[in-house]
């Protein structure tokens, strides 16, 4: 356990140093594709995960909604 603890703070000084791997900027490639001027809404720009994602979003909350507002064993509104 001692060997695992003294070698914690070395492996944070490598997580992040300078030197370790560098990731490639992607935003102005995504901000091509989100301020495109495509006539497409901008919830479904991204794609079909995006497109999925907002009609998921959408059917929880107007079900969610539905059944706060609806006694569903009595039929009767709030």
């Amino acid at each position: 356990l001692d060997r695992i603890l003294q070698k914690v703070p070395v492996l944070a000084r490598r997580a992040f140093s300078s030197s370790a791997r560098q990731l490639k900027n992607r935003v102005p490639e995504a901000q091509k594709l989100f301020q495109a001027d495509n006539g497409l809404p901008v919830h479904i720009k991204g794609g079909t995960g995006d497109v999925l994602l907002y009609r998921v979003t959408m059917t929880l909350t107007i079900t969610g909604n539905t059944y706060r507002h609806i006694d569903w064993v009595g039929g009767k509104s709030c």
